[in-house]
């Protein structure tokens, strides 16, 4: 018999309920599914079993902090915006023992962890965050030191992304080249219609997942109105950052009066740090059980917004807050090309939409352009 399974680069159509299959067979190779579900009040990334956990229904609407929870007036399952949440927790996630020291009749032990990776499937990856992710794979994997937990994890996991047609008013990803539509990447990409799904397959795992489930090649119109449909979000951004100049502008305004206005605003309380799906920054703690024989070294996430992390031998080096700000949006924009040769940004907005003063990042790039270099 022909082989009917679709090739790579094949844009199929599906019947909307039909993603419960495609689901089931991911859990039936392995995968944990973890996707975007309704919880404390908002769209978040977790466990989920079927489709019937999906946020069907709903969106989310969203500005410099703010964020709402709205119902739609259809049953869209990805018709929502992103939530404070990125796919980073899952592959580089905020606490990870990375060994054990133990100390066993006068003489001590190290025992790294070896932990098998989980293997997840990631429901409902957004352009800008598939893009995240592999700004993620070059910090990660991308020189002569690779992070083995990362590694492990990311080769482990299966990414059903899908295109965006629903922008939140914080969004500026087409600014940043990383959406709507989704790059390379992924092993399924969805484009939701009203009454189907049309499907691209991004990998020979793809080709085994779709196998197992009803498809027909998508048609003339179904691709016409998915084209259409990430076409009208590209127009649809909340939000807009000229990149034309930078990194230059930055480098030229180190000095600028508008680094201090901003300092007075923010808090460093390090929401942007934890939303934004691609800063890495991290402490290594050492914690001891209550004998003091054993030490698991340990992790955890932080951020150059803390006062202690720039702390080296001799003191604080970003004692002040305008110097960690601008430390941080000078990285993003600027340095971060330099270090991995792209922005460290991908205009997913979480950073606006989630800092309780509403600070917002092009904001604060158009007034420095606004004002001009400072002497």
């Amino acid at each position: 018999m022909p082989d009917l399974t679709p090739n790579i680069g094949a844009h199929v159509s599906i019947e909307k309920s039909s993603l419960q299959q495609v689901l089931d067979v991911l859990k039936t190779m392995g995968y944990s599914l973890v996707g975007p579900t309704l919880g404390e009040g908002a769209i978040v990334y977790d466990d989920i079993d079927g489709i019937d956990d999906l946020p069907r229904g709903w969106t989310d609407r969203q500005d410099a902090a703010t964020y709402q929870l709205q119902k739609r007036g259809d049953d869209s399952y990805f018709g929502y915006v992103v939530g404070p949440q990125s796919w980073k927790k899952y592959l580089y996630p905020p606490s990870y023992r990375l060994g054990t020291v133990e100390r066993k009749n006068g003489s001590y032990s190290s025992t790294p962890n070896d932990e098998e990776a989980p293997r997840y499937a990631l429901i409902g990856v957004r352009a800008c965050e598939l893009k995240a992710i592999t700004i993620q794979d070059n910090v990660f994997l991308g020189g002569d030191y690779q992070a083995p937990c990362y590694k492990s994890r990311r080769q482990s996991a299966f990414v059903l992304a899908v295109n965006c047609t629903e922008p939140g008013g914080t969004c500026f990803c087409t600014s940043m080249d990383a959406g709507p539509q989704v790059g390379p990447g992924f092993d399924l990409a969805l484009t939701e219609l009203d009454d189907v799904f049309v499907v691209e397959i991004g990998s020979d795992i793809a080709r085994h997942v779709m196998s197992e489930i009803p498809w027909q090649p998508s048609g003339a119109f179904e691709l016409q109105a998915a084209r259409r449909a990430i076409a009208s979000a590209e127009t649809r951004m909340g939000r807009q950052l000229d990149t034309s100049d930078l990194p230059d502008l930055l480098y030229n305004n180190l000095d600028h009066p508008r680094w201090d206005d901003v300092a007075q605003r923010c808090l460093s309380c390090t929401n942007c740090t934890l939303v934004c799906p691609t800063c890495f920054c991290s402490d290594v703690l050492e914690i001891s059980d209550l004998t003091g024989q054993k030490v698991d070294r340990v992790r955890v996430w932080d951020s150059c917004f803390s006062l202690e992390f720039s702390h080296v031998h001799g003191g604080n080096i970003r004692p002040a807050t305008r110097s960690r700000y601008r430390q941080w949006l000078t990285h993003k924009f600027a340095s971060w090309i330099d270090q991995f040769g792209s922005s460290g940004c991908v205009g997913c907005g979480r950073c606006i939409t989630w800092c309780p003063v509403g600070i917002d990042v092009t904001e604060e790039v158009a007034a420095i352009r606004m004002e001009g270099p400072q002497q």
